[in-house]
């Protein structure tokens, strides 16, 4: 009886012990952190636009500077051949300093421009072989330089892709991009660099916002509306009004040969007015607003207006 008795009477005590030992294992565990992974998920380490599909690890920046490593073809990319590097990309100041030029800029479009034609480590490698011409310290600057820049590609791709498409923006959204994209650009770049490379598209950016602005005010008449086109116009560079007046003359000329096509003598006179203006002050031969057209009976002239 007593040897059957014992085994009872532990039985419970068992039981307790384990119920204690596993309450114990429980609570240990939910007192402690639980320990995470550190390396990053594909979303955060690659980026998808841009360049190209990069990890962190080979973000564009990190190719400069591996041309030895990088197999690249004596013949260049079939869209590069016949062509040449443009100039002037090459300046430096007394003491031996890059000078960024918007020549810089080209140089590396350039070559990036046969992306798909070549890898990009290809490209990159040709563009470290064109910049050993240089001597220090511009060398490295200048390969310092090309460092940022194809970060700033990847960056400025991935921000545009964030703006996603599809929606007419008015001239204040515009605005907030173009501010947003001149941040970026000054982010990567130091303000001179940035200033040489963009100051024309930036220029032409705030140009077209103008127009927007413009050609959507309600309150403005037609004559207003001119005037305050060709004010923004003038704020322009003047390599830029040069190139939009040139663009101009040959789209007004285009337009005078075919309405006066039946009409050799008008032609000739229109020919020979703008012509006239042209040499007198660089006006643009012929104002669309002012022209007076053929179906009224009278000949086409060209206009000082708008200049």
């Amino acid at each position: 009886m007593r040897s059957l008795a014992r085994p009872r009477i532990l039985i419970p005590f068992i039981l307790t012990l384990l119920l204690v030992s596993g309450w114990y294992v429980l609570t240990s565990q939910a007192g402690t952190p639980a320990q995470t992974s550190t390396e990053p998920r594909p979303s955060e380490a690659e980026s998808g636009t841009g360049l190209a599909t990069v990890s962190i690890a080979t973000a564009p920046s990190k190719l400069v500077g591996q041309a030895k490593a990088v197999s690249v073809p004596e013949q260049l990319p079939a869209s590069l051949v016949g062509t040449s590097v443009p100039a002037g990309w090459n300046q430096v100041d007394s003491v031996g300093d890059l000078i960024p030029t918007p020549a810089l800029r080209q140089l590396f479009e350039y070559y990036l421009s046969a992306l798909g034609e070549e890898s990009l480590e290809q490209l990159v490698a040709r563009i470290g072989q064109t910049l050993l011409a240089l001597q220090e310290p511009a060398r490295t600057q200048a390969l310092d330089t090309l460092r940022a820049y194809l970060d700033y590609k990847l960056a400025i791709s991935d921000l545009e892709a964030g703006y996603g498409g599809g929606t007419e923006l008015d001239a204040v959204q515009m605005q907030q991009r173009m501010q947003e994209i001149q941040a970026l650009r000054r982010a990567w770049l130091d303000s001179a660099t940035a200033d040489a490379f963009f100051a024309q598209d930036e220029a032409i950016d705030r140009f077209q916002i103008e127009k927007l602005r413009i050609s959507r005010d309600p309150s403005l008449t037609g004559d207003q509306r001119e005037v305050a086109l060709a004010q923004a116009e003038d704020a322009l560079p003047a390599s830029l009004r040069q190139a939009r007046r040139e663009t101009r003359r040959f789209t007004d000329y285009e337009r005078a040969r075919q309405e006066l096509a039946d009409d050799p003598e008008a032609l000739k006179n229109w020919r020979r007015e703008a012509s006239a203006l042209k040499l007198r002050n660089g006006c643009r031969p012929w104002s669309r607003s002012r022209r007076i057209g053929t179906s009224a009976g009278m000949p086409i002239r060209p206009s000082a207006k708008a200049c």
